[in-house]
């Protein structure tokens, strides 16, 4: 079930217990504390089943436009069964109902990480397309590659 959480100290901790969990997506421990913290001023979404928690979305608003899926996990265990593109809804529908325009996020270029593969596979699934990759953004070994999406 998704739920749009509006407590900042559940927010945090869910985060942060979810991105603990993935380190193949994030390994820097200073990164998942950075993400966490600011996710307690974020739109905020969570999908659990009898009180566990399987994964999340923060939304950061970029412009009066536009807004990122500023960070979003998934636990590997719950991978590929419907959370992530639901979570993604979620996000849509109140990015839609707020009057923005279009969506974005960033990841690591296609080709660079089989992790990363997954994860580009799945914003082109759910309808981003690539905007740019910016080479240096994060470092030589992370190209940044940035999806969009109109918001209809």
């Amino acid at each position: 079930m998704i739920t749009k959480i509006e407590k900042k100290e559940i927010k945090e901790t869910v985060c942060l217990d979810i991105l603990e969990a993935l380190p193949e997506w994030f390994e820097i421990p200073e990164s998942r504390v950075s993400y966490s913290k600011a996710c307690r001023e974020m739109p905020f979404w969570a999908d659990t089943e009898a009180d566990t928690v399987r994964g999340f979305i923060a939304m950061k608003e970029t412009s009066q436009y536009a807004a990122e899926i500023y960070v979003m996990g998934i636990k590997k265990e719950y991978h590929r069964q419907g959370i992530g593109k639901a979570l993604f809804h979620a996000f849509y529908a109140y990015a839609k109902n707020h009057g923005y325009e279009f969506i974005h996020v960033k990841t690591v270029r296609q080709g660079i990480y089989a992790d990363y593969d997954q994860t580009n596979a799945f914003y082109r699934a759910v309808g981003f397309r690539e905007l740019e990759c910016m080479e240096d953004l994060w470092d030589a070994a992370n190209p940044c590659q940035v999806y969009v999406m109109a918001v209809r």
